[in-house]
């Protein structure tokens, strides 16, 4: 075969057999495939499309391209949950050690910061000691033992993804859906899983910029995770909202352990990451129906068991062996802290979530550059809601910063995305669930 030929056969509108995919992936892994080929590649795709047949193939592929997990010594199901990505979306870190309370283990395989949005992998490194790049002898040990391990993705899983998307990222193809779904599904199924559920976000802060696209994405995921022999299901959930009421990485993960302590729960995240795991216990054949899962996770939290879990996990991968008892030693926030304040008084009609996400990002919370150092102790908290009152009394939002010139700066941007009005808008949290 020759890679030229594969392109111009794509280009064409054809169809491509999983021989011909499986060529190209190869190529792509060892590098006898140019960068300028893969480029042709990406934009005959972006441009054609893939049949379903040729998206599971291409997932196949790219998951084959390296290291699969095999969790075949487990003695019950292997679970884990994939998020688009937003803003204040913390939920793996209190979905995780609940669902291992519930006899799931999750090998949960997460990112850093995309954009605007918060990576997962950022918030654990604001937990002193704690280690997200552990070899694959500790990884096991730790989901063995305790249950669940939040940690990166290694090297050696689907190295085929990691330059196809680099290329995508500087040729304009990245937008194709189902590009993503091959990409996002390789990654999550080369941990070797049982079953797993995505949250497809919606909204403002969202990767997808409508609702329908989301839904789109997230009907190409299920239905290529499935056809690939996983279990799959997903949640379309609001993002026209931070999630959580924090934004910036010690500050999120603050937030995590008070909603596990139930010192401080929020509610939009209580009930989109009660309903994720309640999918999650579903999918993993744990319990009959969703109502079942959700009492499952709401006594897993109301009982303390997740907090000693979470725990359990931190201790485990290297943090402090207290730190869920005592996480006001071990993180660290900004020194300058200081309420925003809308310009008006009133409700808070709508808000330009990604704003909010670039004004952490701008502090120093997350990355311009893939290779720019993290600041993991600025970011916002108190931020309000969609149909709160503020006024002179009640800030839209509180800023951890370093400097008056970052103070500034957040302000002005924190405020810029916020629009107070009189009209009361319902806040959202779970628009549909996707299962076929």
């Amino acid at each position: 075969m020759l890679p030229q030929e594969i392109i111009r056969k794509k280009r064409d509108g054809g169809t491509l057999s999983a021989e011909e995919i499986q060529f190209f992936v190869k190529g792509i892994t060892d590098g006898s495939v140019t960068e300028g080929q893969i480029s042709a590649l990406a934009m005959a795709v972006f441009f054609r499309g893939m049949e379903f047949e040729e998206r599971v193939a291409l997932t196949l592929a790219m998951r084959d391209s390296g290291t699969v997990l095999d969790w075949s010594d487990l003695d019950g199901p292997v679970i884990d949950k994939h998020s688009t990505g937003g803003v204040g979306d913390n939920v793996s870190l209190m979905l995780a050690p609940a669902l291992a309370v519930c006899g799931v283990f999750v090998p949960m395989i997460s990112g850093r910061g995309l954009g605007h949005t918060g990576g997962t992998l950022d918030k654990f490194d604001s937990i002193p000691g704690y280690v997200t790049q552990p070899d694959n002898a500790l990884f096991r040990k730790v989901t063995k033992e305790v249950g669940c391990a939040i940690i990166g993705q290694t090297a050696d899983l689907a190295p085929a993804d990691k330059r196809f998307y680099g290329i995508r990222d500087v040729t304009a193809t990245v937008e194709s859906i189902h590009l993503i779904t091959a990409s996002i599904l390789s990654k999550k199924l080369a941990a070797g899983l049982d079953g797993l559920v995505l949250d497809v976000k919606s909204g403002s802060g969202a990767f997808m910029p409508t609702h329908e696209e989301s839904i789109e994405l997230a009907k190409s995921l299920v239905a290529v995770a499935n056809g690939a022999g996983v279990r799959t299901a997903a949640l379309i959930t609001d993002m026209n909202e931070p999630l959580a009421t924090a934004a910036g990485n010690a500050i999120e993960m603050k937030n995590a352990v008070e909603f596990l302590t139930g010192d401080s729960i929020d509610p939009r995240n209580w009930d989109i990451t009660v309903a994720l795991g309640a999918e999650m216990l579903r999918i993993a054949g744990l319990v009959t129906d969703r109502a079942e899962g959700t009492k499952k996770m709401e006594e897993a939290y109301r009982s303390g068991a997740a907090a000693e879990k979470f725990g359990e996990m931190v201790a485990a991968l290297g943090g402090p062996a207290n730190f869920v008892e005592n996480w006001q030693s071990h993180l660290t926030l900004a020194p300058k802290v200081l309420d925003i304040f809308a310009e008006g008084e009133g409700l808070v009609e709508a808000i330009d979530t990604r704003e909010v996400g670039i004004a952490v990002v701008e502090l120093g919370g997350g990355r311009i550059r893939a290779v720019d150092a993290i600041d993991h102790s600025v970011g916002l908290d108190h931020l309000a809601g969609l149909g709160t009152k503020v006024d002179s009394n009640t800030p839209i939002a509180r800023v951890y910063a370093h400097s008056d010139e970052q103070v500034k700066k957040a302000t002005d941007r924190v405020r810029a995305a916020y629009r107070i009005g009189v009209s009361r808008v319902e806040s959202k949290t779970v628009y549909d669930i996707i299962d076929r």
